[in-house]
């Protein structure tokens, strides 16, 4: 993000492009001097917006709903052409009806159902890598497994996963190139695919307590079904966000991993410490930078006055390592206290944490006990705003002897 922060004396610092590539510029530096000469940063990009990068200044943009909403603006370059998806783009109580019906399809129990075969579905995207010793994790791995365990939670087939996939990659690769006629094209992409999804449970319904779909259908708040276009939007928002997040997430796992064999050999000698590992792992590199809010007042945060209808982005990846918060926030620790906030908070807060966790834990699980060692073969190449994450990471990967 290259910005200009006006100081009280009219004088502009630069911020340089928080982008590396491996080699390049490391955005926490970039976050880390933010945080400390100017929390709250205008950028020019997109239209132009504000970055918030101090833990408690995102804390207040995501609690307070009355004044920070998102049915104006809820990401950062503003990318929604084609309807409004339910929930993220309501406000309380319009975005409640929905919450209600999605959150219990991620419970924990029913989490704890699916789990054995999301693990399959782990090993079998480990497998090829193994049996060659080498591959790109980011693409190999974490490119198809978040795509083959959501298909299970939706139900669909591995057809149409790959379609939305394919989707979601011309849409990402547009974001990051700021082209509209892109963005609208792949999203219009992906909407034909909904409906295609919902035309078929329509035919046929499924368990409604087990099948998003389903549920939306038939659901009857208030005695009257949704209106149609927003079910398509609810499952338009569902499709991809399962997807999304888990690539660049999984890519950060491997690439710390990667770079600290000795967490590798704690983790692999006592496998209880894979959920607290998640916990920190998700600090470190929480993957949101371009989740947003709009102000509907004129407000004071950092400092800066922030007028009615500007955007404010909440740059996770830099709260979840302020210096305020947490000791040493570059170290990788064990049993810090559960502050993070990878996830978000308040009437936002992410509904598919449960799923998520559950996803991140197990493919960790199987990549280490199904290797002795891996290392980085190559360089790393990073995505760009607004997510935070490798796209690539090439591994050298030495499988365990014991377990394949």
């Amino acid at each position: 993000m290259t910005a200009t922060h006006e100081t009280p004396s009219g004088a502009a610092h630069d911020v340089p492009d928080p982008v590396v590539d491996g080699t390049g510029l490391d955005p926490h530096e970039v976050y880390a001097t933010l945080r400390q000469r100017c929390p709250v940063v205008h950028s020019n990009h997109f239209g132009g917006f504000w970055a918030v990068t101090k833990y408690d200044d995102v804390l207040r943009v995501l609690t307070h709903a009355d004044t920070f909403i998102t049915s104006v603006q809820n990401i950062v370059p503003k990318i929604a052409f084609t309807g409004r998806r339910p929930p993220l783009h309501l406000d309380p109580p319009e975005h409640t009806v929905y919450r209600r019906i999605l959150n219990p399809l991620m419970s924990t129990d029913r989490v704890a159902a699916v789990e054995p075969i999301v693990r399959e579905y782990a090993v079998a995207c480990l497998r090829p890598m193994l049996d060659k010793g080498h591959g790109d994790f980011g693409t190999e791995f974490a490119g198809n497994f978040p795509v083959m365990s959501f298909a299970r939670f939706l139900n669909v087939d591995g057809d149409m996963m790959a379609r939305v996939q394919e989707h979601f990659l011309a849409f990402n690769r547009a974001i990051k190139d700021d082209e509209a006629d892109g963005m609208r094209s792949a999203s219009l992409a992906l909407y034909d695919l909904t409906r295609e999804l919902i035309a078929d449970r329509m035919a046929h319904p499924q368990d409604p307590d087990l099948d998003p779909a389903t549920a939306l259908l038939q659901a009857r708040p208030g005695g009257e079904p949704l209106p149609h276009e927003m079910v398509v939007g609810t499952l338009r928002q569902v499709l991809l966000v399962g997807i999304v997040a888990p690539r660049f997430v999984l890519g950060s796992f491997a690439l710390h991993l990667a770079r600290h064999p000795g967490l590798q050999d704690e983790l692999r000698s006592d496998p209880s410490l894979v959920v607290d590992g998640v916990e920190e792992l998700l600090r470190l590199y929480s993957p949101y930078r371009g989740f947003a809010r709009t102000a509907n007042r004129d407000v004071e945060i950092g400092g800066q006055l922030i007028r009615k209808d500007e955007p404010i982005a909440m740059v996770f990846t830099s709260a979840n390592r302020d210096e305020d918060v947490f000791e040493d926030p570059g170290e990788f620790r064990f049993r810090r206290p559960a502050r993070h906030i990878a996830f978000g908070l308040g009437p936002h807060q992410c509904p598919g944490a449960n799923w998520a966790r559950m996803e991140l834990r197990v493919a960790l699980e199987e990549l280490l006990a199904r290797t002795e060692k891996f290392e980085l073969s190559g360089p790393v190449e990073m995505t760009r705003w607004p997510e935070f994450g490798p796209e690539c990471v090439p591994l050298a990967l030495t499988p365990s002897r014991s377990r394949r």
